[in-house]
């Protein structure tokens, strides 16, 4: 699809604008996605039987594992990849133009937090900095890059040194973003407590093993304690998007305009599930365009009438992955 169709993807501010462009992404991936087409096709669905969002397939999460999710034929220019077990097989995502993902996770950030220029950022990201292909650690390491501050940077196991170079940040009083895995803000916390005036604390989700799982509230409230804070921030994203979802501490997420949460009914994933019971969570991402914008995860939440949603956990029969949120 040509950049002007991009750039339309980028500046929607109306629903009628967004139902639009969806139903032009899904005739566009249906062309030029073979595994995304052959899919519809199962359904009995086509262009000429879709004529709104609700109404698109979604292609089960799964098949990032098993396919190339594809509807471009360009040569990708990365292959982010999700973190996964020993035993499990891992998705991956082709990028045939990684200035889209890069307009995605920037405008989106801006969206809700203002230029990431006004921020120093730290990223505690162990576990995904020892492997290579994760889309997050791409994410923060730009945004660690146009920070432009000289004390932003990704730390792995060095909590002291974090902790001290926290202190710094907050003799200066300097806006600082802290944003990690929840295991090693756990550590973190456990091990190095400090009162923060001038931090925001984002947690990406994620025991990768390490700990035991927590409800979101209580991994929360373990990290409001330890560093003196009203509310801890949550980013919502996976190795399948090109956009992410925002929570600034009262566990509802939202979307940037370009991106929408549809719940489907648990027991006919082919039903929509009404506002505020819990369904499985599909999600139309626009930014998505030369991959699938129409992913149906394996996450468990709650849709609200506002558009904002919650994450609950994930079902059972789907296996942890890197970005999993805290399950209950």
């Amino acid at each position: 699809m040509d950049s002007s169709k991009i750039q339309q993807i980028f500046s929607i501010s109306t629903q009628t604008e967004f139902e639009s462009l969806a139903i032009e992404v899904f005739q566009f991936q249906f062309k030029n996605n073979t595994v995304y087409q052959t899919y519809c096709k199962h359904l009995g669905k086509s262009p000429s039987t879709v004529f709104n969002s609700l109404e698109i397939p979604f292609l089960p999460i799964e098949f990032f594992k098993t396919h190339k999710v594809s509807s471009s034929t360009k040569k990708p220019e990365i292959v982010f990849e999700s973190s996964g077990t020993t035993k499990s097989a891992t998705s991956k995502h082709f990028v045939s133009d990684l200035s889209i993902y890069e307009q995605s996770y920037l405008k989106g950030f801006n969206t809700f937090y203002g230029p990431v220029e006004d921020y120093c950022i730290i990223g505690l990201l162990p576990s995904y900095l020892e492997r290579k292909g994760s889309s997050l650690v791409y994410m923060v390491n730009d945004l660690l890059d146009k920070s432009k501050h000289s004390k932003s940077g990704f730390y792995l196991h060095d909590l002291n040194n974090l902790h001290e170079k926290l202190g710094q940040l907050e003799e200066t009083k300097t806006r600082t973003l802290l944003i990690g895995v929840s295991f090693a803000l756990m550590d973190l916390a456990e091990q190095f407590p400090i009162k923060l005036e001038h931090a925001m604390i984002m947690e990406t989700g994620g025991m990768k093993g390490r700990r035991q799982e927590l409800i979101r509230a209580e991994l929360h409230n373990i990290l409001k304690n330890a560093f003196g804070v009203s509310k801890v921030h949550s980013e919502y994203g996976m190795t399948e998007l090109l956009s992410q979802a925002y929570s600034k501490g009262d566990g509802l997420f939202k979307t940037p305009p370009w991106m929408k949460v549809i719940p489907r009914d648990t027991e006919d994933p082919l039903s929509i599930q009404p506002f505020g019971k819990t369904g499985g969570i599909n999600i139309i991402d626009l930014a998505n365009i030369n991959s699938c914008s129409f992913i149906a995860t394996q996450d468990l939440g709650k849709v609200y009438e506002d558009n904002t949603f919650e994450i609950l956990g994930r079902f059972d029969n789907s296996d942890i992955r890197g970005c999993n949120l805290m399950a209950l």
